[in-house]
C-alpha cells in the first residue's frame, strides 16, 4: 500500500472512533441526582386561564404537560378519566439532574370511604417549581 492509502485508512479508522466514542458519551450523560426541588401542589383555582384551558382540553386521556411563565415551571401530569372519584396522586420523585428534571408519581386509588363514587372524575396534578430552563423527563 502507498502512503497515502495508509494514512488516509488511520485517519478514517481515528474518526470513526472519536465519533462512536463521543456518541457514547451523549448517551450515558450522568442523570443522578444533583438536588431534590422544592414545590407546591397547585390547587384548581389558583391556575392561571391558559393552563386551565390546556389541562380541560387534555383531561380525558392521560397526559404530560410543562408549563411556565418565566417565574415558574408548572409540571403537570394527568391520569385520564377513571370510572369513579376518590384518587389521589403522590409525587414519588421530583429532582434535578446534571441534564434534566425528572419526575415521577403514582396514582392512588380511592380509600374504602370513596367506594361508594360513580362519578367519572379526571384526576391530575400540577406541580410549581421555580423556573430552569431544562428537559422534564416523566418516569
Amino acid at each position: 500500500m502507498n502512503k497515502k492509502k495508509v494514512l488516509f485508512l488511520i485517519v478514517g479508522v481515528f474518526a470513526f472512533c472519536l465519533a462512536f466514542l463521543g456518541g457514547c458519551s451523549l448517551l450515558s450523560k450522568d442523570s443522578g441526582k444533583v438536588r431534590d426541588l422544592d414545590f407546591t401542589v397547585v390547587s384548581e383555582e389558583n391556575l392561571s386561564d391558559e393552563l386551565k384551558n390546556i389541562l380541560d382540553e387534555r383531561k380525558e386521556a392521560p397526559f404530560k404537560v410543562t408549563f411556565n411563565d418565566k417565574n415558574y415551571l408548572y409540571i403537570c401530569i394527568g391520569y385520564g378519566e377513571q370510572k369513579t372519584g376518590g384518587y389521589s396522586i403522590a409525587v414519588d420523585n421530583l429532582y434535578l439532574t446534571a441534564d434534566s428534571i425528572r419526575v415521577s408519581t403514582s396514582l392512588l386509588g380511592p380509600g374504602p370511604d370513596d367506594a361508594g363514587s360513580t362519578a367519572v372524575s379526571y384526576p391530575y396534578i400540577v406541580l410549581k417549581t421555580e423556573y430552569l430552563d431544562t428537559p422534564v423527563i416523566f418516569e
